[in-house]
């Protein structure tokens, strides 16, 4: 068990996109990831303050990142900007931060929609928070 889960209290998760940012908090226990919220992405110090905001909220002790990773495994553009946009979120943040592998997540998470009958404008609007929570509950039963 890494030191980060060794934490007590609720995790969030992030789903990063350019446009979107999905968000998913875990139960007290660490045992259940539920989507949160979508926020529309604005600049990074408006992101990271709505972020200090569900921290202080929801009592987050832990934020896991969704990195994109490639199927083969390598670093894409996107996992160099993950990475640098979690680096420049460690200086407004006091909780540890974690990477967490997001490969097929939202493919996942289009598929739970469909399967509860969500589709079109409305599957669009939270489709990041349900990839997020996909992060975050493979996070917590690979961590448990």
């Amino acid at each position: 068990m890494n030191d980060e889960f060794a934490l007590k209290g609720r995790v969030m998760a992030l789903d990063l996109g350019e446009k979107r940012i999905g968000v998913a908090v875990s139960d007290e226990l660490r045992l259940v990831a539920k989507s949160y919220a979508v926020i529309k992405r604005q600049s990074r110090q408006e992101d990271f303050a709505r972020y200090q905001a569900i921290i202080a909220k929801q009592n987050i002790t832990l934020l896991v990142i969704g990195l994109p990773i490639t199927l083969g495994g390598e670093d894409s553009q996107k996992t160099i900007w993950v990475r640098d946009y979690a680096d420049d979120l460690r200086a407004h943040i006091t909780i540890p931060i974690t990477f967490w592998d997001e490969s097929l997540t939202t493919v996942e998470a289009e598929a739970s929609l469909r399967a509860r009958g969500i589709r079109g404008k409305k599957a669009r609007e939270r489709v990041d928070a349900v990839a997020a929570a996909f992060i975050l509950q493979n996070y917590l039963d690979a961590k448990r």
